[in-house]
């Protein structure tokens, strides 16, 4: 079964989009925050991220950077809400130059997390690029 990681520090959004996940066929854990997530991959990799990126502590930008560092190989889905003088598009724009295999702005349907996961978990070719 493919393990999911879910990384949210909303306790509502992280209990719903557990939830969607698990009812999707997946096997899923969630950590509130980057540093708990990087303690949780190392115990048990997950096939894929789901990462905020704004949280406190570590965000999902520095999860996704710590990884890359680390040379991860684990898909990641970014999410974004937003907040203030931060738009979820900047945020979202930004976690792709890095590498993620694909973005969700909140709120989403079903269906858009239907659609990322399979983008996610599609392998890509890097010959390629």
């Amino acid at each position: 079964m493919i393990k999911v990681l879910i990384v949210e520090d909303d306790e509502i959004f992280r209990a719903m989009l557990e939830e969607m996940v698990r009812r999707e066929g997946y096997q899923v854990s969630a950590v509130t925050n980057g540093n708990e997530a990087l303690a949780a991959i190392e115990r048990n990799p997950p096939d894929l991220v789901i990462t905020d990126i704004l949280m406190p502590e570590k965000d999902g930008i520095e999860l996704i950077m710590d990884l890359a560092r680390l040379g991860s190989q684990v898909p990641i889905i970014a999410v974004s809400g937003g907040r203030r003088a931060i738009s979820l598009e900047f945020n979202l724009e930004s976690a792709k130059l890095l590498g993620v295999r694909a973005t969700l702005p909140k709120p989403f349907t079903r269906e858009a997390l239907r659609r990322a996961i399979a983008e996610a978990l599609t392998p890509t070719d890097e010959t390629d690029s």
